[in-house]
């Protein structure tokens, strides 16, 4: 099998990912899973579509990751290893589809609008 990439992105998270044969390892900006994301719900995050299929020791998976939140970063990284697996066996799509893996969560901060410290939150109001 020759390297399969796909891409993910969350918020400002952009995660590009290199699929290939192998044992399991994922290494995040050369660094392992376990020390990029010390979080074990963020390790699950990223493991849930190889959990999904069943294929969570048959590949070696390479990231270059940038931008966003931790959080963000996780969920970019889940999108792209979803991605890649459709890429590699298309029978996996509807399961992975099914647990909400293959959307991307199109869901990003709203812009400071002018005249209020927030968004939405105004300053407070003064009758007199």
């Amino acid at each position: 099998m020759e390297v399969i990439n796909a891409i993910g992105r969350r918020k400002a998270a952009v995660a590009r990912i290199y699929v290939s044969q192998g044992s399991g390892n994922i290494t995040i900006n050369k660094r392992e899973l376990a020390q990029y994301f010390p979080a074990a719900t963020l390790q699950y995050i990223v493991k849930q579509p190889l959990n999904t299929v069943g294929v969570a020791d048959n590949y070696d998976i390479k990231v270059n990751l940038y931008g966003g939140g931790f959080k963000g970063q996780a969920e970019a990284v889940r999108l792209a290893i979803a991605r890649a697996l459709v890429k590699i066996d298309a029978e996996s799509k509807p399961a992975l589809k099914a647990e909400g893996f293959m959307t991307r969560d199109s869901r990003v901060v709203e812009r400071k609008k002018p005249g209020r410290p927030k968004a939405r939150k105004r300053f407070q109001f003064s009758k007199r």
